[in-house]
C-alpha cells in the first residue's frame, strides 16, 4: 500500500502554494487531461471490453464521449463560474455591497465505482479541477484494466502533489478514508455509502453520495406502445442493466400490460438478436459475484423472455419477469442486472401510494401523455431526476444537476453544479466607512424605527 499520509502532504503543500487556484492554471489542466484521454481513446475502449465486453460504441458513447464532453463543457464556462456572483444588499447594511465567491475545498477523494469506471472517476475529476482542488482518485478494483489505464494517464499527465489514483481493494479505500480530506465524493452502492459519511463524520468532512436505488418506470395506458418499448430496453440493457438509473421496475396501467410486453419482446430481439449471447452490443456481468447474486433473483416470479445464464460467460441474457410479489427479494433490493420486473397497476393513487412507501430512488420514468398526470406524480414523489417519456437521458445533459436524495444520495454534479459541488461558497459584505447608522450601536433608540428598517 502506498504511504498515503505523504501523498496528502505533499498535496496539501501544493494546494496551499496557490497555483491550482488560478485560472489559467485549471484551463491548462484540463487541456492536458482532454489530450491524454484523446490520445489513449483506443486503450480506453480496449480496457472497457476486458472488464465489461462493452462494444467500442457503447464504450464511447457512455464512458469516454461523456467525459470529454464533460472538459468541452467546463472550458466553455469556466471563466464566468469562477466569477464572483453579486448579491443584493439589504438597506440595514447600506452602504455595502455583497458578493458570493467560489473557492476551492483543498483535498478532495474520489471513490468510482465499476460499472461505468472511465467516466464516473473522470467526470468528477473534472468538476474538481474546474474548482480548483488537487485530487486522490480510487478507482474500483473490480474493473482492473480501466483501473489501471486511469492510473497510467493520471502519473504521466499530473504531478503527483496535484492529483494521484491509487488502485487497491476495500482495504486500501478504508486506508483513505481514515486520513483527512477537504471534500469526499463517493459513488457506489447506499450501503458503502453509509460506511463512506461514517468515516467522513470523524473528520466533519463534506461528502457528496451518488448512490442508487430501485427507480420505476411508469407506463400509462395512453402511449404509443412501440416507441415506449424501444426506450424502455435501451435504457434498461445498456451495460446489461448496471446502470444505477436504469429502470428497475415497470409499472404498467393493467389494459396497457399485455400489448406492452409483447413490444418489450420485439425490441429486446431487434437490438441483441434471438440470441443476444452472441451480439457485439451486449455486455457481460462484472464478476461471479454479481453473477450469483443475479442468477439467484430469477427464482422469483414468473419468466415471461429471456433468463438465460452462463456462468462462464458471465452472461445473462435481457429478461422479463412477471407475477412478482412485493414482498419478493427481487422487489426488496435494486437488481442491477438485466432483469425487469414487470407490474400491472389500476390507478395513479395506487402507483403514488406504492412509490412513497420505499425508499427515494435514483431516478423515476413516466410514460404518459397527460399533463395532469405528469404534475400528479412528480408534485407526490421525491427521487434524484428523471425523464417523461423516456430513460436515462437527464443523466447526459450537462444543464441539469444530477444526483440523488435520501437513500439514493445526497448532493449532485454535471456542468456548473459539479463545479460548484466542489466549491466553497464564500460570502463577502463589503461596506464603506464614511457613513454609519447609529440604530445598530448602544444606547438603542426607537424599536418602531427598527422593525420599520427590518420590514
Amino acid at each position: 500500500m502506498p504511504d498515503l499520509s505523504s501523498i496528502i502532504a505533499k498535496q496539501r503543500k501544493y494546494f496551499e502554494s496557490g497555483s491550482t487556484r488560478h485560472i489559467s492554471f485549471r484551463r491548462q489542466r484540463l487541456l492536458e487531461l482532454k489530450a491524454a484521454v484523446a490520445a489513449r481513446e483506443d486503450n480506453i475502449l480496449a480496457a472497457l471490453k476486458v472488464d465489461l465486453r462493452k462494444s467500442a460504441y457503447e464504450g464511447y458513447a457512455t464512458e469516454v464521449g461523456i467525459v470529454l464532453n464533460e472538459i468541452r463543457f467546463t472550458l466553455k464556462h469556466l471563466r464566468s463560474w469562477t466569477n464572483p456572483s453579486k448579491v443584493r444588499t439589504p438597506l440595514i447594511c447600506f452602504p455595502a455591497g455583497s458578493a458570493v465567491y467560489s473557492e476551492p475545498y483543498g483535498i478532495v477523494l474520489i471513490i468510482s465505482p465499476w460499472n461505468y469506471p472511465f467516466q464516473l472517476t473522470l467526470a468528477p475529476l473534472v468538476a474538481a479541477m474546474a474548482a480548483g482542488n488537487c485530487c486522490v482518485l480510487k478507482p474500483s478494483e473490480f474493473a482492473p484494466r480501466t483501473a489501471a489505464l486511469i492510473s497510467e494517464i493520471i502519473a504521466d499527465t499530473f504531478a503527483e502533489e496535484y492529483i494521484t489514483a491509487v488502485e487497491g481493494d476495500a482495504q486500501v479505500s478504508q486506508a483513505l478514508l481514515d486520513q483527512k480530506f477537504d471534500y469526499i465524493f463517493f459513488t457506489g452502492s447506499t450501503a458503502v455509502g453509509r460506511k463512506v459519511m461514517t468515516a467522513a463524520a470523524r473528520h466533519l468532512t463534506p461528502v457528496t453520495l451518488e448512490l442508487g436505488g430501485k427507480s420505476p418506470c411508469i407506463v400509462d395506458r395512453d402511449v404509443e406502445p412501440e416507441t415506449t418499448a424501444r426506450r424502455i430496453v435501451a435504457g434498461k440493457y445498456l451495460n446489461a442493466g448496471q446502470t444505477c438509473i436504469a429502470p428497475d421496475y415497470l409499472l404498467v396501467h393493467s389494459r396497457m400490460k399485455p400489448v406492452l410486453v409483447e413490444h418489450l419482446k420485439k425490441q429486446i430481439a431487434e437490438f441483441f438478436g434471438q440470441n443476444p449471447q452472441k451480439s457485439r452490443d451486449y455486455p457481460r456481468i462484472i464478476n461471479r459475484r454479481n453473477f450469483d447474486r443475479l442468477q439467484g433473483l430469477l427464482k422469483y416470479g414468473h419468466i415471461v423472455f429471456g433468463g438465460n445464464t452462463d456462468a462462464q460467460d458471465l452472461y445473462i441474457s435481457p429478461t422479463l419477469v412477471d407475477n412478482v410479489s412485493w414482498e419478493d427479494p427481487i422487489m426488496q433490493t435494486e437488481i442491477f442486472g438485466p432483469i425487469l420486473p414487470i407490474i400491472a397497476y389500476e390507478s395513479v393513487s395506487d402507483v403514488i401510494a406504492r412509490i412513497k412507501s420505499l425508499p427515494s430512488p435514483l431516478a423515476l420514468y413516466l410514460f404518459s401523455n397527460k399533463e395532469k398526470v405528469h404534475k400528479r406524480i412528480f408534485n407526490a414523489v421525491s427521487f434524484g431526476g428523471g425523464c417523461i417519456n423516456d430513460t436515462l437521458l437527464q443523466y447526459v445533459s450537462p444543464y441539469l444537476p444530477f444526483g440523488g436524495v435520501g437513500d439514493s444520495g445526497i448532493g449532485n454534479y454535471h456542468g456548473k453544479a459539479g463545479f460548484d459541488t466542489f466549491s466553497h461558497k464564500k460570502s463577502i459584505l463589503k461596506r464603506k466607512l464614511r457613513f454609519d447608522f447609529p440604530l445598530r450601536y448602544p444606547p438603542y433608540g426607537s424599536l418602531k424605527f427598527l422593525k420599520k428598517i427590518l420590514r
